[in-house]
């Protein structure tokens, strides 16, 4: 080990700690950060390839985002289309696919046209798609047989482009920002894995004592927690973010046998819900087969495919009767009780493909339950923030920030689209809280227009 102090120090190895690891690097004077992981490589959980869409979630066909949102969302996501171009990534880990935002039915397709007028000056390649242009694009959303006979007997319309990069593997990304970071300065650039935060301590000299579960014991002038749900698990262990509760939610995939779409095909989605509506993806990490998901469904534990942390999870919820009120306000309404109840049966053997494939259909109306599979090991946890001071759920990202070298980040989708204009928001805080230099002109010309 070449230093046990250091100026900054991060939790967690996935997108949002690298990304953060790697601009400290590149566009500030720190003399030393060392990125602590818990398991054997970095991006083993949320940041996987397997475990999202692997998406870039510009704002575009995402039909949820207003068009405020898309405008700073296509800032930070145009940040990875930046880095991956700057070092030659481009058909290594990110890749152009086209994609679209789906309208089908009379009120969907009315939706998509005035969507697509609203959204065009903000991003100008757009198009929109009738079924006859849709035929050429995606045959197998159009036809209701796989003999490509039959017209389904519903209108649709769709807005996209074959023109953007829309795809990247998040876990290879993770490796690069990592990789470029300890290559961009003479800076100590330490990354140490099996190395699980077990405490974080102020100390009495307002430095920062992080241990780990082995007994390791570091020091830093400011540790940013980038763990996914457990930034908000070792929050509280701080006494910070108590009006915060975690509600893990795990999606899941089905994976085509075989090609069916040559793109990203969303649909619209259902403003009352707040968990992504069913699309389907061409997988770059399963030779190409279509994968559909991703079903939601509440989890308790804080990480998906890995042994324990049921107890974490209990501790993270911050169980209260505010809580109740905000599962209860939930549950009273019916499109939100509904889609609970339907996407717990999506996990249930022997009726889950016959039950989903009813929803997929909206995409491809020709798909049969011997088209998917559940797609075993796919999928991720997303930690979904409670807050119990407005009694609601929270959608997006959520960042714990009490002005005293600690920040504790919570990502849910579109987090990894996010992460670099997350870290630029923590290296902001960073450099004023230790006086360090930064080359922003520099930032600015690498990673945005």
């Amino acid at each position: 080990m070449k230093n046990k102090h250091y100026d900054v120090l991060i939790v967690g190895g996935g997108i949002s700690g690298t990304a953060l690891f790697y601009e400290l690097a590149k566009y500030t004077d720190v003399k030393s950060i060392c990125l602590l992981e818990k398991y054997e490589a970095l991006s083993t959980l949320n940041s996987k390839g397997t475990s999202n869409s692997q998406t870039i979630h510009i704002g575009d066909i995402e039909t949820n985002y207003t068009l405020e949102k898309a405008k700073v969302t296509k800032r930070t996501a145009n940040m990875i289309e930046k880095f991956c171009l700057q070092y030659g990534l481009e058909e290594k880990i990110m890749f152009a696919h086209q994609k679209m935002a789906l309208g089908v039915g009379e009120k969907e397709v009315h939706f998509i046209e005035n969507r697509y007028h609203e959204f065009k000056e903000l991003f100008p390649y757009l198009e929109l798609w009738d079924v006859e242009k849709l035929k050429e694009l995606e045959p197998k959303l159009v036809y209701t047989d796989k003999e490509q006979t039959k017209v389904r007997p519903e209108p649709i319309l769709a807005m996209g482009t074959s023109t953007q990069y829309t795809t990247v593997d998040f876990g290879a990304m993770s490796e690069a920002l990592a990789s470029q970071a300890q290559k961009a300065s003479d800076a100590i650039t330490d990354i140490f894995f099996h190395s699980q935060v077990d405490q974080i301590k102020e100390r009495e000299d307002k430095t920062f004592e992080v241990t780990t579960t082995s007994g390791e014991k570091y020091t830093a002038d400011f540790v940013v927690v980038d763990a996914g749900a457990h930034s908000l698990f070792l929050a509280h262990q701080m006494g910070y973010g108590k009006h915060m509760g975690c509600l893990p939610m795990a999606g899941s995939f089905y994976m085509t046998d075989g090609h069916f779409l040559n793109g990203k095909v969303y649909m619209v989605q259902n403003n009352k819900l707040p968990f992504a509506a069913l699309h389907g993806d061409p997988d770059m990490l399963a030779e190409g087969k279509t994968r559909f998901g991703p079903t939601a469904l509440v989890l308790p534990k804080l990480e998906r495919f890995k042994p324990g942390t049921y107890l974490d999870f209990f501790k993270t919820l911050n169980f209260d009767s505010k809580i109740v009120k905000i599962f209860w306000d939930l549950l009273k309404d019916s499109d939100i009780r509904n889609y609970i109840f339907k996407n717990f049966l999506f996990e249930v053997p022997f009726i889950n493909k016959i039950l989903f494939v009813q929803d997929a259909r909206k995409i491809v109306p020709s798909l049969s339950v011997d088209d998917i599979e559940y797609a075993k090991g796919f999928g991720g946890v997303r930690p979904q923030v409670l807050d119990k001071e407005k009694e609601k759920l929270m959608l997006g990202e959520a960042s714990i920030n009490p002005g005293n070298g600690l920040i504790f980040n919570m990502t849910p989708s579109p987090g990894a689209t996010s992460c670099l204009g997350n870290a630029e928001r923590d290296l902001k805080v960073i450099v004023n809280f230790l006086n360090l230099s930064y080359d922003e002109a520099q930032f600015l010309k690498d990673l945005t227009e």
